[in-house]
């Protein structure tokens, strides 16, 4: 409450000085400019601060940011096309009227919520029920900050103002504010306030801008206007844009949208999808603009369509030998690219721009393109593809905007070659893909590696013809998409909550989600009911199920997350398993033996549970299970909602008198024990954890992968047999830690960033 307090102290003294300047209209610019600035701020601190609200209601699913960012450029979209009607039929000093009156109107559909009439997810379309509920909690203060870009712009290129003429410079001011809205969300407001205090942060935030608005407009009667920018046959004006125009501005704006996105997707596949991940491709997009639309833009060279190629075939290598890399190198590699894409495409936007007459459709154009990539990237693709095929597509049609579109110092100039050498480089990228997916060698990522060098090196020698380049990368994109990197696949899969594999090798048969193996079953028929990977008979959770102290009382089980199946194979003729899985998908693929036979062969009469575990396990009865184990998975990452100190509550209530509650926290990349342990301390209960790191190499190469458990009890003594062993160490907190609740988690002080 202290960053409350500052901000509000701070601020009112802000808005006096800014009020101040409206006599006269002496340091007019500065007014309008701090007006966006906090318009711009508040627009982008809503955007993760009710992303993060509604993502535990989807199990954590990257996709939930993609959804909303849809939602909020249509909305910013609605918010342009308002802004041009309402600038063709008003002038400025009645426009300024009508916008005050709804700015006070939006202020009583605060503070910003979860509405608690959609609180369930509709489970046949999380996408419908996620836009109506960001359109119920949040549309309508959103809509309103999505008008003053092109408005306030418009106000100002109707003053006498010396620089009244060029009011793309307040879009500078704005795209700042949100830049710095965005950056302040996670570093700053995610880490100190719950959910609650940002929203009343962010209401205090909307007050201020209500009494700077208040000010533009009382500027609007005591400036002079200029008639001849109202007139739109003004020489100064210039033509009206051509649909050719048009159609250029909507592809220059649809590819960083797309590739924003795409990059997010990426991340947030591998990583948690956590604020600082969606907060930076969104900010980078926005300095973008912020540095093209600059009163004294950056001088403008070849620079940035010269280094860009350089930096597709980096990661169009990666794609094609599907190679992971550690989290640090991946998001400057990705976001790296995202920057010199805006920078090509934005920049062409900003030179091509048009007089102000035509400002407010300009805007539009934008802003259809920015939709349009959302709506690709979050709507479309997870329906038409099976894979994350957007981000390949995007690096793509960049590729071809840097040759056909951007190429502005260069002629293009086209021959047989430039389509003949990539058709014959994407022949040769396909022999290999289709050579790797051999048996004898798709479990090797060091051959991948080593084989696709060859291609991009051929495709760089391209570079000085960019269609040529263009169309050669495009080819081993494509071409590079039969490389399936887990041996010979089986099935994929795509719904809302991930991209699915069924791959297998000469030994075992494998359940992939990201990079990340979700559970593997023996191909060898004497084997399939052994329970592998995190799962394995002398692993912690093994152990657990073994214990001749502990496995009597082991009659209901509850699972949080479904996987292959791997833990039905614990099976004992007293034991029932209750699964609560998120994805219809997934059940599908354990139930179907031509993939997995655990549920049919170890436990025919397991009950799988459709739905969020947080929601279904609220139905089910008081002290009924004797084990509670959490096992879910977003790729490498836990879904936060269920493990915070609210979660633990629920599975306590659910949990028998000498019940245990069994933690899978093993993770490349989130050291979760810190978080778990202050949960157990907080809740008075007993917790070990064991962390099986060093597998003895027999064990590895018969299925066993390196795990770490936390178990918890009300008492020590519900678990004491292994308690006593030296494998089972006690949690050790480092100070300052911070407990989990569902209105606070922060997740950037326990990545393991290398």
């Amino acid at each position: 409450m202290e960053i409350c307090h500052t901000v509000k102290t701070s601020v009112a003294r802000l808005i006096e000085v800014a009020i101040a300047t409206t006599a006269g209209g002496k340091n007019l610019l500065f007014l309008f400019s701090l007006t966006l600035f906090c318009s711009g701020a508040l627009l982008f601190l809503v955007e993760p601060m009710f992303a993060k609200m509604a993502l535990p209601k989807l199990g954590g699913t990257p996709a939930v940011w993609n959804v909303c960012v849809v939602a909020y450029q249509a909305l910013l979209l609605a918010g342009y096309s308002y802004s041009h009607e309402v600038a063709k039929r008003f002038t400025p000093r009645r426009t300024a009227l009508l916008q005050v009156g709804i700015v006070l109107a939006a202020f009583y559909a605060l503070p910003i919520r979860l509405p608690e009439m959609l609180s369930s997810p509709l489970k046949q379309s999380p996408v419908l029920w996620l836009l109506m509920l960001l359109i119920v909690g949040a549309g309508l203060p959103f809509l309103v900050l999505s008008t003053y870009s092109s408005i306030l712009q418009s106000w100002y290129g109707s003053t006498s103002h010396a620089t009244g003429n060029d009011p793309y410079t307040l879009y500078s001011a704005s795209n700042l504010g949100s830049m710095l809205g965005l950056f302040s969300y996670p570093v700053l407001i995610e880490r100190h306030l719950g959910l609650i205090e940002q929203s009343r942060l962010w209401e205090w935030g909307y007050s201020i801008l209500i009494v700077l608005t208040a000010g533009c407009a009382f500027s609007l009667w005591r400036v002079p206007q200029v008639k001849a920018r109202e007139s739109n046959t003004s020489p100064e004006m210039g033509p009206p844009p051509t649909r050719l125009q048009e159609l250029k501005w909507l592809a220059l704006a649809f590819i960083p949208s797309s590739l924003m996105l795409g990059v997010t997707t990426t991340l947030t596949n591998e990583l948690p999808p956590i604020p600082l991940l969606w907060v930076l491709p969104l900010a980078l997009y926005l300095l973008s603009f912020i540095l093209v639309f600059a009163r004294k833009p950056l001088s403008y060279d070849d620079t940035v369509l010269e280094t860009t190629p350089i930096l597709l075939l980096v990661v169009g290598f990666l794609i094609a030998s599907k190679s992971v890399l550690f989290p640090i190198f991946a998001i400057v590699l990705y976001l790296t690219v995202l920057f010199f894409a805006c920078m090509a495409c934005h920049a062409d936007l900003a030179l091509t721009r048009p007089s102000v007459a035509h400002l407010t459709r300009f805007y539009i154009c934008v802003s259809v393109g920015g939709v349009l990539g959302g709506l690709f990237n979050a709507i479309i693709a997870p329906v038409i593809f099976k894979s994350v095929a957007e981000l390949p597509i995007a690096l793509f049609l960049l590729a071809l905007a840097i040759a056909l579109v951007c190429s502005r110092t260069q002629k293009v100039s086209i021959n047989r070659l430039d389509f003949i050498l990539p058709a014959a480089l994407g022949v040769g990228v396909a022999c290999i893909a289709l050579w790797l997916r051999s048996a004898s060698f798709g479990a090797s990522p060091w051959i991948s590696f080593a084989v696709f060098i060859g291609p991009i090196l051929v495709c760089f020698s391209f570079s000085r013809r960019r269609l040529r380049f263009a169309l050669g990368f495009g080819s081993i994109l494509l071409a590079g998409g039969l490389n399936s990197g887990h041996g010979r696949v089986l099935l994929k899969e795509r719904s809302f909550f991930g991209v699915y594999r069924v791959s297998e090798d000469k030994e075992y048969r494998q359940l992939i989600h990201g990079s990340t193996i979700h559970g593997i079953q023996s191909r060898d028929p004497a084997r399939t009911r052994e329970p592998l990977s995190y799962f394995y008979e002398t692993g912690p959770i093994g152990q657990v199920f073994r214990s001749p102290s502990i496995s009597q009382r082991l009659r209901e089980v509850a699972i949080v997350g479904l996987g292959a199946g791997s833990l039905a194979c614990y099976s004992e003729p007293w034991r029932h398993f209750t699964y609560y899985e998120i994805d219809p998908l997934v059940e599908k693929i354990a139930r179907d033996p031509r993939y997995f036979s655990f549920l049919r062969d170890c436990s025919p009469e397991t009950t799988v549970v459709i739905g969020d575990a947080r929601l279904s396990l609220r139905s089910a009865s008081a002290h009924k299970y004797d084990l509670v184990v959490v096992d879910a998975f977003s790729s490498d990452t836990v879904p936060v909602h269920l493990v915070t100190r609210e979660a633990i509550e629920l599975y306590l209530e659910k949990l028998a008198d000498h019940g245990l509650m069994a933690f899978n926290i093993s993770n490349r990349y989130l050291n979760m024990k810190p978080v778990l342990g202050e949960l157990a301390r907080d809740a008075g209960l007993a917790s070990v954890v064991q962390d099986d790191a060093h597998v003895d190499p027999n064990e590895l190469s018969r299925g066993k992968f390196p795990s770490t458990w936390m178990l918890m009890a009300r008492q020590r003594s519900d678990f004491a047999a292994l308690a006593s062993q030296p494998i089972w160490q006690d949690v050790q907190i480092p100070p300052g830690s911070r407990l989990w609740t569902d209105d606070y988690s922060s997740i950037i002080n326990i990545i393991h960033w290398f």
